[in-house]
């Protein structure tokens, strides 16, 4: 496949080896360079690792640079995307995630794993399951001819839920699966990793679209940013394994116990938000998206989380790392079922 045709960049198209290379390297780096996360280590606010805060942000700015919430005014002429969509993401996906992810960590595998690690993975799955997709949809929606206007509506409404939502939906979950909520941790985390960034990227849109234009900043400007997302994820990936690496080298199989819920929920949701367009009779080119956002997940918000509330060695970070691995193929998977189910709607 052609990745310059397909909206796919080289990077985003083998993700998931990348992820894998950096697994590998920051695990080498851990075991034969333990000096190396040990002085990263030292560098932390708040329970907030400073070199992966800096990391995060080159993940999240350049996806916020895309959303043009200007694109509201128009929610109002075709609102049933919109609801698929929102009620998709924050009344049913966070509540299956945490159900699907309970049942196997607690019933199905709990001869596997001790009680402590699957209250651990079920919070890393409760952080996947409350975070939308905000940039990769992008790429998603392009693949399955997407309607793009639409598109920017509904990730540009979900990203205002988020500064809402987000926070008391992951307390409430986290407060039924057993975990102590750090409430100014878990702000702290919001505040830096979608309000701060959310901002900056109004801020830059805005001033760079006044001062050259619109076509400058959407062909010119954005495409610089273009692997700085993917480049940033994979540097805080080699600095997370490099803290996990013990705990996958004694626990491998684990990596395969968390990918098998989130796969699931995965697909669950993207036929859930998929025939609930369907029966709402909207175009496929509405449905297709609809269903690509409630199937991914904000990964790099999750792992942000993850990070300032349980830090860089907790199992709770190494579960939304899974969801990176998990994600890539299980949506090139999905963008090819909806692009072959086209026939379904009308057009």
């Amino acid at each position: 496949m052609d990745t310059k045709k397909s909206g796919i960049s080289f990077f985003e198209k083998y993700l998931t080896l990348w992820v894998i290379l950096c697994m590998a390297a920051g695990i080498l780096i851990g075991q034969f360079l333990p000096g190396v996360p040990e002085f990263l280590g030292r560098f932390e606010y708040a329970k907030v690792s400073i070199p992966i805060a800096v990391l995060i942000w080159l993940m999240i700015y350049p996806m916020m640079l895309k959303v043009d919430f200007r694109s509201i005014r128009d929610v109002g002429r075709n609102p049933k995307g919109l609801y698929v969509t929102w009620i998709t993401n924050w009344l049913i996906k966070p509540f299956t995630m945490f159900g699907i992810a309970w049942f196997f960590f607690f019933v199905v595998f709990k001869d596997l794993i001790s009680a402590g690690l699957a209250h651990d993975y079920l919070a890393g799955a409760i952080l996947l399951g409350v975070a939308p997709c905000t940039a990769m949809v992008f790429v998603w929606s392009y693949l399955t001819k997407g309607n793009a206007a639409y598109t920017v509506v509904q990730v540009a409404t979900n990203d205002l839920i988020i500064l809402f939502a987000f926070t008391p939906i992951v307390a409430l979950l986290l407060g039924v699966s057993g975990v102590k909520i750090p409430w100014d941790t878990l702000l702290l985390s919001v505040a830096l990793f979608v309000v701060i960034p959310l901002a900056a990227g109004i801020l830059t849109r805005n001033a760079i679209t006044n001062k050259r234009g619109k076509e400058f900043f959407e062909q010119k400007f954005i495409p610089r940013f273009g692997n700085v997302t993917v480049t940033g994820l994979l540097l805080t990936l080699v600095i997370i394994f490099s803290f996990q690496g013990k705990v996958i080298l004694d626990n491998p199989l684990h990596i395969i116990l968390i990918a098998v819920p989130l796969t699931i929920q995965t697909v669950l949701i993207f036929f859930i938000a998929y025939f609930g367009a369907k029966v709402l009779k909207l175009s496929h080119d509405i449905a297709a998206p609809a269903g690509m956002i409630g199937a991914s997940n904000f990964f790099e918000l999750a792992v942000a989380v993850a990070i300032s509330l349980f830090g860089t060695k907790s199992p709770v970070a190494l579960a939304t790392i899974v969801g990176v691995l998990v994600e890539v193929p299980v949506m090139l998977m999905l963008v090819k079922i909806a692009n072959k189910t086209k026939g379904w709607f009308k057009p």
